[in-house]
């Protein structure tokens, strides 16, 4: 079992005695990237640019945990991806409760809410539902109220990125196991891969974390970190979150077929698996297709891409605190993350 403290040692000798990767290594540089970059196929990473030790927000990437953590126990029989929910939380107040699936949830077709695009916004456009008042904010609140009403749609008809799908989850995961999330997210995910990551609250100031810029000379609007809750309120270090994909890759949270279902991306929803994408790409260097799995996540100035090449056993972490930084996409072969990918995956 590795504690934080070789994790951070780790995080320390890579600055200065990982072997570089030169394409990798060139390509950030002519980005001019502000932030952190980590690449590897092995435990030790082979690549690190920046101050991988230091704490950032993980944003949406929180999903990919959440995720992680529904599978572990569907793997133990305790949750099943196709039942609907009130097979669990009958008394969950949404008017298609007995409609919305588990699988619905993770996949974004639940059809709820969405507070990004339905709700009531600030001035600034930040959604009141990140501002709540006191005694509001935590996933238990907004499950049964904000997410319980208004839907978007019937649940498996359309796909909609939406928070409140893992807010819901984060939810019921804490009603079915009898433990609050962020306990959950210790007992897991953190302790047994001796990883130092937490959970923002929504009645406590935030920890300690690497602040971000909407653009140059213009501040982030975060609102309250907390309450994202299982859609996107871990933080903790860059080096933890590629621990964290070297650990799927193993299979040391999750096993293999559950670890295949989880990131099986489904043509029909564009690509989307489950709290994440998975789809085939063709990479600079590659003679073949490759097989990717994405995770991408970003409050105010701090972005997030998440790589891992299943196929390959390599991961590409990257946090950046320009929320104007132009990543690209992987999927269309063009833009710094592709770039960035060819180099990890065909160097």
């Amino acid at each position: 079992m590795r504690s934080w403290r070789l994790i951070a040692i780790l995080a320390a000798f890579s600055l200065t005695a990982a072997a570089p990767a030169p394409p990798l290594a060139r390509i950030v540089a002519a980005a001019h990237f502000d932030g952190v970059v980590i690449a590897g196929d092995s435990d030790r990473p082979a690549y690190v640019h920046g101050d991988a030790a230091a704490p950032w927000r993980w944003a949406s990437v929180s999903k990919q945990l959440a995720a992680t953590i529904v599978m572990q126990e569907v793997e133990a029989g305790r949750l099943a991806l196709d039942r609907p929910v009130t097979d669990w939380w009958p008394e969950w107040p949404h008017v298609y409760a007995d409609l919305i699936t588990i699988r619905d949830l993770l996949r974004h077709t639940s059809g709820l809410a969405d507070p990004n695009e339905d709700g009531p916004n600030q001035p600034s456009g930040m959604p009141l539902f990140y501002r709540p008042p006191p005694g509001r904010g935590t996933m238990q609140y907004e499950a049964t109220h904000y997410c319980a009403e208004h839907p978007r749609a019937k649940p498996g008809l359309v796909y909609h990125y939406d928070n409140c799908d893992f807010i819901v989850l984060g939810a019921l995961l804490e009603r079915t196991t009898g433990k609050p999330y962020a306990q959950l997210l210790q007992e897991r995910i953190a302790r047994p891969l001796g990883l130092r990551i937490g959970l923002f609250q929504p009645d406590r100031p935030p920890a300690e974390h690497v602040r971000g810029l909407a653009k140059p000379g213009v501040p982030e609007d975060i609102g309250n970190l907390g309450t994202y809750g299982a859609a996107g309120s871990v933080y903790g270090p860059t080096l933890a979150l590629y621990a964290f994909d070297r650990a799927l890759l193993a299979h040391r949270l999750i096993g293999d077929a559950a670890t295949a279902e989880m990131w099986r991306g489904d043509p029909h929803w564009g690509q989307a698996a489950l709290g994440q994408w998975q789809y085939e790409t063709s990479l600079t260097g590659c003679p073949a297709p490759v097989s990717v799995v994405e995770r991408r996540g970003q409050i105010g100035g701090v972005q997030i891409r998440n790589f891992i090449l299943p196929a390959m056993g390599k991961a590409l972490v990257m946090f950046t605190r320009r929320g104007d930084f132009d990543f690209g996409e992987v999927w269309q072969n063009k833009g710094f993350a592709y770039r960035a990918l060819s180099a990890v995956g065909c160097p």
